[in-house]
């Protein structure tokens, strides 16, 4: 875990780049989110896992990847919820309640930009979460930034190995690769790394 010193934990950035990853039931167009994960400038984090995704969708590949990794799904005595850990905040339940309490955790920011890693399918899930792209909270700015199409433009492979790049490795607990923390945490590096010398601009209406 990082350091974050308290006056940053307790500041009011209304203006919000957040790094997005999720972990999902397959690519296809009846895929559920297993998991996701939000990162933002001023270090809080949302991390969230889903009981009522279709377990019939996992294949083997899956079980053996994500869902090993997970942190509740597993746990037959773990309970439902939503609480906060520092700067972080977690949730476990059904996409009802991950939904109410991502709105929450989104509540004090104004404006909003998302940028995640190849995130065709991460996207549209948590569109559907909402009830569809036009049902997302307000404050989200309606077109999201993939980090693949920014490494194209800055002369990089796009399918370079991101944790070589990012310089953050993975391994078989949190950090595992495809655990919905440990992608969110990749994109946030990717971004930083790409545009180092970049000013955001933030979007209003």
């Amino acid at each position: 875990m990082r350091f974050v010193p308290q006056h940053i934990v307790q500041s009011t950035f209304k203006e919000m780049n957040l790094y997005f990853d999720s972990e999902f039931t397959g690519l296809h167009q009846s895929s559920t989110l297993i998991s996701l994960a939000f990162t933002a400038d001023d270090y809080r984090e949302f991390y969230a896992e889903f009981n009522d995704f279709n377990l019939e969708q996992c294949n083997a590949w899956i079980s053996e990847n994500v869902l090993k990794h997970t942190r509740w799904i597993n746990d037959r005595e773990a309970n439902t919820g939503s609480w906060q850990q520092d700067f972080q905040t977690f949730c476990y339940g059904d996409s009802a309640l991950v939904r109410a309490s991502l709105r929450q955790w989104l509540d004090p920011y104004d404006t909003i930009e998302i940028w995640a890693d190849c995130l065709a399918y991460d996207w549209v899930l948590f569109c559907e979460l909402f009830g569809g792209a036009l049902q997302i909270p307000r404050q989200i700015f309606y077109m999201p930034f993939d980090l693949v199409t920014l490494l194209k433009i800055k002369g990089l492979d796009p399918d370079l190995d991101r944790e070589s790049f990012a310089g953050i490795r993975s391994d078989k607990q949190q950090n595992h690769r495809h655990n919905a923390l440990f992608g969110r945490k990749i994109a946030e590096s990717l971004l930083s790394k790409s545009l180092d010398d970049v000013t955001f601009f933030y979007w209003r209406w």
